[in-house]
């Protein structure tokens, strides 16, 4: 009764009560809550995994237009795609965008694991176009990742060391991290009808990260939500390739999403996928990870 006859009082105590829990927290709380990456909850569901004929065509089409030559289709980049099909897949969560350089920091400093690099020794044994030199940027120093990309998703980091913050997650949360199955990926990229991009059937360069509109780099993870997929999920298209737990042929790992040199993007379909050596680091590689729901 008393709260009736003070007019806004009720409200204006709701927000001292919410203004005061929120400035009670630490600091070191609130920066462990910046280094949690968000989740977006993926359902029990039967969606459309892997591609048809025609559409690999159709990749291989806007390859030619945009490299000015048929160099994907020579080297036959989406034959090792699977054939569409009908697939299930269990309720998980998987995270929102790639981990970031920010939110892999308090895993480095936690552990003192190997920091985010490589040597030129191994950069040159890639075979790939791009200098040792143009590697500095993203190579990390002794006061951390490179200053001013702290959202930048992290790079130059192996399937193992994907692993490795994934394990280090686990124990600290007490919920099972993991990297994603291809199968879990290509779900969270799609959605459940089969489209070829995260946004529908046809690429549009203004809603990833690709070379076709720049600026050649990473960007700060979320930077594209008009190309989330129909469940929320930001950047699997362009950006960086994603560390799968899928082995591929040779002994290598399944990679998914492209990246943000290529141009088409035929690869940046959700069927598409690359194998690479689990041990590679490269500036076109990251990952983002799946926990598990008891279902």
């Amino acid at each position: 009764m008393y709260f009736k006859r003070i007019k806004g009082f009720p409200i204006l105590l709701c927000a001292f009560i919410l203004s005061a829990c929120v400035t009670s927290q630490t600091p070191q709380e609130v920066q462990k809550m910046r280094e949690m990456p968000t989740l977006v909850e993926i359902p029990n569901a039967i969606f459309y995994m892997g591609s048809s004929q025609p559409e690999r065509e159709a990749a291989y089409h806007i390859d030619e237009q945009a490299y000015k030559s048929n160099i994907t289709h020579e080297q036959g980049w989406y034959e090792y795609e699977l054939p569409l099909q009908e697939k299930r897949v269990h309720r998980f969560f998987i995270t929102k965008t790639p981990i970031t350089n920010y939110q892999y920091a308090a895993f480095i400093n936690d552990t003192h694991h190997a920091a985010p690099d490589v040597d030129v020794v191994d950069w040159d044994s890639y075979g790939v176009s791009d200098t040792f030199e143009s590697t500095r940027k993203y190579a990390w120093g002794p006061q951390g990742y490179p200053t001013g990309r702290e959202n930048h998703p992290v790079v130059l980091v192996d399937y193992f060391d994907a692993q490795a913050y994934a394990k280090w997650l686990s124990v600290k949360t007490g919920k099972y991290w993991r990297l994603p199955t291809e199968t879990e990926w290509e779900v969270a990229a799609r959605g459940l009808d089969g489209r070829a991009y995260p946004w529908g059937n046809s690429f549009n360069p203004s809603k990833a990260n690709t070379a076709d509109l720049g600026p050649h780099d990473t960007l700060p993870v979320g930077s594209f939500p008009a190309g989330a997929s129909p469940f929320g999920v930001l950047d699997m298209a362009g950006q960086v390739y994603e560390w799968t737990s899928t082995p591929g042929e040779k002994g290598r790992m399944t990679v998914k999403g492209g990246a943000w040199d290529d141009l088409g993007c035929g690869v940046c379909r959700a069927a598409a996928r690359h194998h690479r050596h689990a041990e590679m680091k490269h500036t076109l590689i990251g990952f983002r990870l799946v926990q598990e729901i008891d279902n």
